[in-house]
């Protein structure tokens, strides 16, 4: 692969996906894109790039899709679940319990492990959640991995990779050598292709908004832009959660971080309403159908 064909790659999957890589990531697209080629019945990365460059739709959308890290298990770090447990779910039960209904947004929502770590969750307090209105709505840059979350069936290596027994037995139906979510979890989830760089808004409202290790690719401007605008989504009380790799700090003041709860964030309800209002929960509420 040649210097300018680098370059243009670059440029490209910034454009498109928001990846930002250094200089020095030559060897990143080589190995993933290289495979592509091969599979696209090409010589090599060159052919590729030539493809691309004449504007082919399918292999720009094959080049970002092979170039999207979609690593992900489940309960993945387990302190953002234990979060959710012990701090968001208790107090979001309080604050709506008048409404009773509860807006969940995983926005690198990948194959799945956490929007259904999360309706598992849910499904655990399914006594205090009785007769409330769930939603968790998983939205990915990849239709390809939206596609496997929405099937639900994952490998007996992805069902070992943090998931309890327990959770496994009570929420999954074996099938040879795969284990398939169950119909009434998988009806929790609902799956959206998203690209973060684009407009959102029309999602609405959510009380709670994942957005774990997707950021981290992105250069600081990018990362700014999101955030103010996944402050207008968010409910005034409501909560935004990032990787353990991630801040708010020193990028933006729409919100602050949640004493002694790492990665955890609330509105700065002031900031927020300077940056634009929340989705009316009208909106939210159709764009949930």
């Amino acid at each position: 692969m040649t210097p300018p064909d680098y370059e243009y790659l670059r440029k490209l999957l910034k454009d498109h996906s928001g990846l930002d890589l250094s200089a020095d990531k030559q060897y990143l697209i080589e190995s993933r894109l290289l495979p592509l080629a091969r599979k696209c019945g090409l010589s090599g990365i060159p052919d590729l790039v030539t493809k691309v460059r004449g504007g082919s739709s399918s292999h720009i959308a094959q080049v970002v899709e092979a170039m999207t890290t979609n690593e992900t298990f489940f309960f993945r770090d387990k302190v953002p679940f234990d979060h959710f447990r012990d701090t968001m779910m208790p107090e979001i039960l309080k604050a709506r319990a008048a409404r009773r209904s509860v807006r969940i947004w995983c926005a690198a929502g990948s194959t799945g492990q956490e929007p259904y770590s999360l309706a598992m969750c849910l499904k655990e307090m399914s006594t205090a959640l009785a007769g409330w209105r769930v939603e968790i709505v998983a939205t990915d840059l990849s239709q390809e991995v939206l596609e496997k979350s929405k099937a639900g069936i994952y490998s007996q290596f992805e069902v070992q990779r943090g998931l309890p027994i327990q959770m496994l037995v009570k929420y999954f139906k074996q099938s040879g050598e795969f284990w398939q979510v169950n119909p009434e979890l998988r009806a929790m989830v609902q799956h959206r292709q998203l690209n973060l760089l684009h407009d959102f808004s029309q999602l609405g409202a959510f009380d709670i908004i994942f957005c774990r290790n997707v950021l981290i690719y992105f250069d600081q401007d990018t990362k700014i832009n999101i955030f103010n605008r996944l402050a207008r989504l968010v409910e005034a009380d409501g909560f935004l959660v990032l990787g353990a790799a991630e801040t708010v700090v020193g990028l933006t003041d729409t919100f602050k971080p949640v004493p002694e709860r790492r990665g955890l964030y609330r509105p700065n309800a002031a900031r927020a309403a300077a940056a634009g209002a929340v989705m009316p929960r009208v909106a939210a509420a159709a764009a949930g159908r």
